[in-house]
């Protein structure tokens, strides 16, 4: 069965998010009961315009790692902090010698992580995951807190309680009453940056492979 956010927390999302410079809105979408919880940082130029998480290149880095240890999308529920494309306008030399101003992705702001915060919320509860995976640092620090950076903590079982927004009306975060199991890796676009890291992203995905067959699938 298809897990699906409620149609009002949609609504509420993108009237916590307006005025903010962000486009589209990606609903996430998974299994009720996900082998993986999986936690990236905000849509991009393609899931803004298809409104499904991970189709752009990095999608495809995504399925790799989801192959590598036996894996499709059908098994895994994909999610992040924030719905809606951030993105900053910026200049662009074409062939032809043309200047034009384009839309960039960007990280979120706070701000953005804060407006979307109940969303995220909710798929936690809902889902009650047994593992959730974070792909690089605004996933991680939405969860655990900005002390937590990916380089120091990639591959590594964390039994934590998550930050989630204290109510409606709060820009603050509190913890919650359970714990989860989470282990952090990189964001599958961190390879075309720095193709060296894949190994390490391989090693990774294969500690999570260990511990979905340790833990009884």
């Amino acid at each position: 069965m298809h897990f699906q956010i409620p149609e009002s927390l949609v609504e509420l999302a993108k009237k916590r998010i307006e005025g903010f410079p962000v486009e589209g809105f990606v609903r996430g979408g998974g299994p009720e009961s996900p082998t993986l919880l999986l936690i990236g940082e905000a849509p991009g130029e393609y899931e803004a315009i298809e409104g499904k998480p991970f189709v752009g290149r990095a999608g495809k880095e995504l399925d790799k790692s989801l192959e590598q240890i036996g894996l499709s999308r059908e098994d895994v529920y994909m999610t992040s902090p924030v719905r809606s494309r951030p993105y900053k306008w910026r200049e662009k030399k074409l062939p032809t010698g043309e200047h034009i101003q384009k839309k960039y992705n960007r990280p979120p702001t706070k701000l953005e992580i804060l407006a979307h915060a109940p969303v995220l919320d909710y798929e936690i509860l809902q889902l009650d995951p047994r593992l959730i995976v974070t792909l690089g640092n605004v996933g991680l620090q939405r969860l655990l807190g900005p002390s937590y950076k990916v380089n120091e903590w990639k591959g590594q079982l964390i039994h934590h309680p998550v930050r989630r927004l204290h109510s409606l009306e709060s820009n603050e975060f509190e913890w919650t009453q359970e714990s989860y199991t989470i282990m952090p890796t990189y964001h599958p676009a961190a390879v075309f940056y720095n193709p060296k890291i894949r190994p390490e992203l391989e090693s990774v995905w294969n500690q999570i492979d260990q511990y979905l067959r340790n833990s009884g699938d």
